[in-house]
Order: structure tokens, then sequence, then C-alpha cells
């Protein structure tokens, strides 16, 4: 692996909590099952992304999520139409849906997930952009490729920190992308993305970090009682709001209001 991609010091052994209570076996195998079955509709629908309404969209992603037993909260503005990139925190694989749930969108994905069986080719034929992370020489090809969809009036979404953080503290984004959205002209979209429980307290139990593997997050999600997904849809930063990529990620990066990462680094060392 090239030492200059993204890492976050997070794992499931140190940073990964399930919460106190913990819903019974049968009730959490059936929200994988009702899951599963709202996934095979939208499966099939793949190819037809286009002529979906995006209404229809947005309420099927909620679907997903509520459907694993987590309540989702999204406040803010809607969205605006047209070209838009979308970028938010990454923590698990519930913000994939809880993102689209804002704007459905196309999503940046690494090129390892073009090689997974079934999911890469359903990626692919979604209109899933790929970034190869392991060649620096592919990135503005892939930057022109981004600008090209925004120029297009399509929405991009993306998780600039390039790996997912348990929620107690985030990354940096990084700014390569904000350079299509430069490029196109087209206004970014922050998102911040949270895990709580019912009583209010923060809760890595959704993370799904390091060598976690899907099958242990999606148990542990489903497993748990109480969990809410707080989306924090916050104003659209304009192109013009600075001359460069740099001061354009910064201007969208959501403020941390967890522990710095620094000290979550230490803590985790």
């Amino acid at each position: 692996m090239s030492a200059w991609l993204p890492t976050a010091p997070c794992t499931p052994e140190a940073c990964v909590r399930a919460p106190g209570r913990i819903a019974a076996v049968p009730r959490a195998v059936l929200r994988l099952t009702v899951v599963l079955l709202l996934l095979l509709p939208g499966i099939a629908l793949t190819p037809f992304g286009a002529r979906i309404p995006a209404s229809l969209v947005r309420r099927w992603c909620r679907w997903i999520v509520r459907a694993a037993g987590v309540r989702v909260r999204i406040t803010g503005a809607a969205a605006p139409t047209g070209g838009l990139l979308l970028v938010a925190n990454h923590i698990s694989w519930l913000d994939i849906p809880l993102l689209a749930a804002v704007r459905p969108a196309r999503m940046l994905a690494k090129t390892e997930v073009r090689h997974w069986p079934v999911a890469g080719a359903l990626a692919a034929r979604g209109g899933t952009l790929f970034i190869d992370r392991e060649r620096l020489r592919a990135l503005p090809g892939t930057v022109a490729r981004i600008a090209g969809a925004l120029r297009e009036g399509a929405a991009v979404a993306a998780f600039p920190e390039g790996s997912t953080w348990c929620g107690r503290a985030q990354g940096t984004f990084r700014r390569a992308v904000f350079q299509a959205a430069l490029d196109a002209g087209v206004p970014v979209q922050p998102v911040r993305i949270g895990y709580r429980l019912s009583d209010g307290t923060a809760t890595t139990a959704p993370a799904y970090v390091g060598d976690d593997t899907l099958l242990a997050s999606l148990w542990r999600v489903a497993t748990a009682r109480g969990l809410i997904a707080e989306v924090e849809v916050r104003n659209p930063v304009p192109p013009s709001a600075g001359p460069d990529r740099r001061t354009l990620a910064r201007a969208a990066q959501p403020p941390d209001t967890t522990a710095p990462a620094w000290t979550h680094t230490v803590l985790v060392a």
C-alpha cells in the first residue's frame, strides 16, 4: 500500500463499543432480512437509476437505514439541484444510504470496489466513479471525470477523509476532489454524519473501521437498540468561496465537536 494513502488510527478493538442494550437475536435477524428485501428491488432497478424519481430514491435509502434498526434525523436545508459535490465525514457503511437520502448522487469509490463479486458490477452499472488511490498519475484523469459529471448536472458524493473513522474523532478532508468542483464551477454541499443512542450519548457501534468485517458491522448495528443517525446538511459552499482547492476543502470541513484527532491517536496507540 502506498505510504501517501490516508489512514485512520481507529480499530474495532480499541474504538468500537457495542451499546449497552442489545436487541434479541430474532429481532436482529428480522432486521437484516428486511434490509435484504429492500435491497433486492434497488439492485434490479440499478440500470434505470437516472429514470427513478429522486424523492423515491431518498425515501428508499431512509427505509434501508430504518430497517436496520436505526432512526434517522436529517436537519438543514434541502440540497440544491444541478451539478453538486456532496462531501461528508465517513464512519460507517450506513453513511452511503444516509448521504443518498440527502440527495441521490454518483458515488466516488476506490477502484478495488470494481473488482468485488457482484457488488463491483452493480456499482459500475449504477454510475459509480472509481479512483485508483495507488496511482498518483491517475488522479488528474479521475478529477477530470468527476468534473465532467458535475458539468452535466449530476451530483457526485465523496468521503474526502479517504478512510473511515470511528466517530470519536475525524480526519482531514483531502483536497483533490474539490478541484473537480472548482473546474466545473459547482457548489460543494457539506454534510456531517454522527451516531447517538436514544439517551443522547454518542456511540461508535455503527463504525466500520480497520480490519472490521462487513458482517460483524452489520450484526453490531442490527443487534443494537436505540441507535439514531444524525445528518446535518450544512449551507452549500459556492466555488467562489476559495481561490483554490485547499481553501474550498477547509470551508467544507465539518467542525470537529469530538475529541481532537491527535488525542484520539494517542489514546488508541
